[in-house]
């Protein structure tokens, strides 16, 4: 039996390697079998069949047939990936689980301490960076929110404040609620349900046709994407980040400049 190898490659996201991904594809194919049979049709090597027909006998995509000689049977796809799901999603809460309990453990605090006194040892002209990717932008971006203790400056496009709004809104509202005054400049069109959804937690004004995209916090760091966001997939967006408190209150004094000639937004 000829598998293509991209088809092969698509059964990773069932949590299958090469080996385990032929020698089920080619149970499928037959109902059952035995080891033998399969390890020929998938072209799997013999010393390698046993093993890996028995990891998938664990994961729970084939049955063995009691008797001799020793037989396989395969389970339904449907059946396999709601297994599949169900051990991704126990993994995962178990995973969380743990996590959980390490928020209040000394590992933790052993943590901090190792980078708040990294920290320290740096220059500040040193903390600088590039991030690659919107979702690690955002991320990037979130993090500074929670960090704020007196403001938030945005500047984006009607788009990246809707994008903005549903990554970043839990925080930004947990800002305003401990007095952090956010301020957000976007374009008027396009952005209505973003600003309706943000009331209450920031101040929105229309900056007319003006693009730019940016963040500043507390006045002290900057984050800046370099590319108009209209034309640049998600997945290349590149941002830069900058703790230099000289740029970041000089650009906050040119935003700052232009806020009291836009309308707000409602």
């Amino acid at each position: 039996m000829i598998v293509q190898k991209n088809f092969l490659s698509k059964l990773k996201d069932f949590g299958l390697n090469t080996y385990e991904s032929k020698l089920w594809t080619a149970l499928l194919s037959r109902g059952i079998s035995t080891a033998g049979e399969l390890s020929d049709i998938a072209n799997v090597p013999r010393s390698r069949s046993y093993d890996v027909l028995e990891s998938l006998e664990k994961k729970g995509f084939i049955v063995v047939k009691i008797g001799k000689p020793i037989k396989y049977i395969a389970v339904p796809p449907e059946e396999v990936l709601e297994r599949v799901k169900k051990k991704i999603s126990s993994d995962a809460e178990k995973q969380n689980q743990v996590l959980d309990t390490l928020k209040d453990s000394e590992i933790l605090t052993e943590l901090n301490l190792l980078h708040t006194q990294g920290i320290d040892l740096i220059d500040p002209s040193d903390l600088s960076g590039a991030i690659k990717g919107r979702n690690n932008i955002y991320n990037h971006l979130d993090l500074g929110v929670k960090k704020a203790e007196e403001s938030i400056t945005i500047m984006t496009t009607a788009e990246g404040l809707t994008r903005k709004t549903d990554a970043l809104k839990s925080s930004l509202k947990k800002a305003a609620d401990k007095g952090v005054k956010i301020k957000i400049a976007t374009s008027g069109k396009g952005a209505e349900g973003a600003v309706k959804d943000l009331k209450g937690i920031a101040e929105v004004r229309d900056s007319k046709d003006i693009k730019s995209r940016f963040c500043i916090v507390d006045g002290k760091e900057v984050t800046f994407m370099i590319l108009n966001d209209d034309k640049v997939h998600p997945t290349y967006d590149v941002g830069v980040w900058l703790n230099t408190p000289f740029f970041a209150q000089s650009l906050q004094a040119l935003f700052d400049s232009n806020w009291n000639s836009m309308s707000q937004l409602k």
